[in-house]
């Protein structure tokens, strides 16, 4: 019988913990459950849901930091940093629509324990970049803090990096401080139109090697854009560059203004622009972005009724395919080649996730290395077992 807890501060989540440890159960991990459909299934009797474990604990805007416990949805966090026009700046998606969730339900945790970042990592970096310290309880019962809430703390270990993508398999968060940045004053997009995948690859990491600070750079379809950010006059004459740099592409060009672009740029973030049907099977690839197109043409050679569509310069491909039994793994994992690229399957049913590698597989050396640093903060295995694989 699967049974919660609920605690409601870091006492009783140290004692929740305490008690798994004790009693030898392991512990589905949750803050709003809004990934919960993301990665392999676990089979945990209990939930260690942190819902309860919310709220704002300091927000200091002229230092550019805010900490939150674990609880606090992303959707909060965001309102509270446009009351001072300010942002985080990676740009993290609301994915819970894709997974079948209503949107707005995340937490700023999940989206760092997932390191998930939109269109602007190209120029603002991941998710990881920007947690500055965190505090939780590890698989020993043991409550533990690092790094802080200045910038200039690189003392130790850098257990930020480490923790951002771990998806709750290292410990158990309970505060979080992050880095935030000021909001452009504008935004706006150049949208080049009848590219193929190729020239528009090609063209989006043009613009990304110029000095015109684009930051998203995506392709959907036959509209290749843009986005450059700043106060007006900078705005202008960079998109004016642009223009020139592209002139010989060959194709038509014209401009999103700053409401259009917000709009825009939150679909590519939040993936809507895939436009993927209830039932597709949703993958994630990252690979060197002139190898794009020729990932996305060996799978469509096979699927050819396959959506998809590139964000970060290329870098970053969502596709779409018809569901199957396997939820093609094979074939998406086989098309990625030699390009050092990796394959994450974001969407299908529990039975195709249960069955094949939701995340790429590692090598031997990697995977004895992870199975390392997983003995150190959850020696047990108390923490979402069996969720990566």
């Amino acid at each position: 019988m699967t049974g919660t807890i609920r605690p409601r501060d870091t006492q009783e989540l140290r004692q929740a913990v305490e008690w798994a440890l004790n009693a030898d159960e392991s512990l589905e991990v949750r803050g709003t459950g809004s990934k919960q459909a993301l990665g392999k299934p676990t089979a945990c009797k209990q939930v260690l849901d942190l819902s309860a474990i919310a709220g704002v604990v300091d927000y200091a805007p002229e230092e550019l930091v805010v900490t939150v416990r674990a609880g606090t949805p992303l959707r909060d966090v965001e309102a509270l940093l446009a009351q001072r026009n300010q942002m985080l700046a990676f740009e993290p998606p609301d994915l819970g629509p894709l997974l079948g969730r209503e949107p707005g339900e995340g937490t700023l945790v999940g989206t760092l324990m997932g390191n998930f970042a939109g269109p602007r990592r190209l120029s603002a970096g991941a998710a990881r970049d920007h947690l500055l310290g965190f505090s939780g309880v590890n698989g020993r019962g043991e409550w533990f803090k690092s790094g802080g809430r200045v910038m200039k703390n690189v003392t130790g270990y850098d257990l930020s990096k480490l923790i951002a993508g771990s998806w709750g398999t290292l410990a158990v968060l309970d505060e979080v401080s992050v880095k935030v940045l000021p909001a452009p004053d504008q935004t706006r997009t150049l949208l080049l139109h009848g590219l193929d995948d190729a020239m528009a690859v090609k063209a989006l990491c043009a613009a990304m090697g110029s000095p015109h600070e684009v930051s998203g750079a995506a392709h959907i379809k036959d509209r290749t854009a843009l986005r450059v950010e700043g106060v007006a006059p900078s705005v202008e004459a960079r998109l004016t560059g642009l223009r020139d740099l592209l002139s010989d592409t060959g194709a038509t060009m014209d401009e999103l203004g700053t409401l259009e672009s917000r709009a825009f740029w939150r679909d590519v973030r939040d993936v809507t622009v895939l436009g993927a049907d209830a039932d597709a099977v949703i993958w994630r690839i990252s690979c060197p972005p002139t190898e794009g197109p020729r990932v996305v043409a060996r799978i469509r050679n096979q699927r050819p009724t396959m959506k998809a569509f590139y964000d970060w310069s290329g870098g970053l491909i969502w596709l779409a395919l018809p569901p199957t039994a396997d939820g093609d793994h094979v074939l998406v994992r086989a098309a990625l080649g030699a390009t050092g690229g990796h394959a994450t399957l974001i969407r299908a049913s529990e039975a195709v996730r249960a069955a094949v590698p939701v995340f790429q597989p590692q090598s031997a050396a990697l995977l004895a290395l992870a199975q390392r640093v997983k003995d150190s903060f959850d020696p047990k295995g108390l923490f979402n077992p069996g969720r990566l694989g």
